[in-house]
């Protein structure tokens, strides 16, 4: 990135402090873009999973997981790409966040072929569906009855490789069992780690002493 400088003053700081300079260097030279090339592009194009990293005004951290068909992270162009958001559980912890702070951090990782990943940090804005929908050509179709609600839309700053030491070869599974955007909450999880009950009983408690 040239006439930039890669990183934040921590990761400089402590690459002093431990002598990592030059292999730093060597990384921000060879590794990291400010765009995304085209094998980037199609890297994106076909992943079905996005982690999403976000921080409020703060600094309180949160990282959501993003599902859907291939290319539902789209890309408009080298320097823009947009997932779209659901109708979920009403607490909007990530637009919340992206409202206080438009940073944001994108991990996708490629369990199942090639066993690498794709960071992408920028920052991001809400724009409605219809809004995005009239302005932006090919952007994916609302499928199966699930309509996008909003697109987040991310300014590329960063784009560089994560390893692939220590991704594990998974195997996807049956299509059948995936049911992107469900408002059912027994395919949703239902009170999978007991946190309802718990609460229940916490406040059973309290009424009780």
């Amino acid at each position: 990135m040239p006439g930039t400088q890669c990183g934040s003053d921590g990761e400089h700081e402590l690459q002093d402090r431990y002598g990592t300079q030059e292999r730093a260097a060597r990384f921000y030279h060879d590794q990291v873009l400010e765009r995304l090339n085209p094998t980037m592009i199609e890297f994106i194009g076909r992943m079905e999973m996005a982690f999403i990293a976000t921080a409020d005004k703060h600094g309180e951290c949160d990282s959501s997981f993003r599902a859907g068909e291939p290319g539902f992270l789209h890309v408009i162009d080298e320097r823009t790409i947009a997932y779209p958001e659901y109708r979920g559980n009403g607490v909007l912890a990530s637009l919340g966040n992206i409202l206080e702070n438009p940073h944001v951090g994108i991990l996708l990782i490629d369990f199942v072929r090639d066993l690498i990943g794709l960071h992408i940090n920028g920052s991001a804005r809400i724009i409605p569906d219809a809004v995005l929908r009239s302005a932006t050509p090919g952007l994916p179709e609302n499928l199966k009855g699930r309509t996008a609600e909003r697109w987040v839309v991310v300014d590329v700053a960063e784009a560089y490789i994560h390893c692939r030491k220590h991704i594990p070869h998974l195997v996807p599974a049956e299509r059948e069992r995936r049911d992107w955007g469900t408002d059912n909450v027994r395919a949703k999880g239902g009170d999978y780690f007991g946190a309802k009950a718990d609460s229940a009983d916490r406040a059973g408690a309290l009424v009780n002493h």
